[in-house]
């Protein structure tokens, strides 16, 4: 494909990225907005508190990072993890099962 002719995606332009951010600031708000308004039947009377669901959910998403980046310490795998060839590979260096 020349330059002329690539294919351009809807969130190259920034203004459509623009778009969807405030669409979601907007729904944020709203959602908000509507905490002071609807009854909620809670179980808990911490889930009474204004904005808990959205407290909770932040701090959820932010230990599940916390959480991921820890666990790719003890995951991590070397880089040519997948080149690596298994020492018993070779057929002549194997022990012969009848003996």
């Amino acid at each position: 494909m020349s330059a002329d002719k690539q294919k351009t995606y809807l969130f190259d332009n920034p203004r459509n990225v623009r778009r969807v951010v405030l669409g979601l600031v907007g729904a944020c708000v709203i959602l908000i907005g509507l905490d002071l308004v609807v009854h909620r039947h809670v179980s808990h009377p911490w889930e009474a508190m204004f904005g808990f669901y959205a407290v909770y959910g932040f701090v959820a998403c932010v230990l599940l990072v916390l959480l991921a980046k820890e666990m790719r310490k003890v995951l991590i795998r070397k880089e040519d993890y997948y080149d690596e060839t298994l020492p018993s590979a070779n057929p002549s260096s194997r022990e012969d099962p009848r003996a």
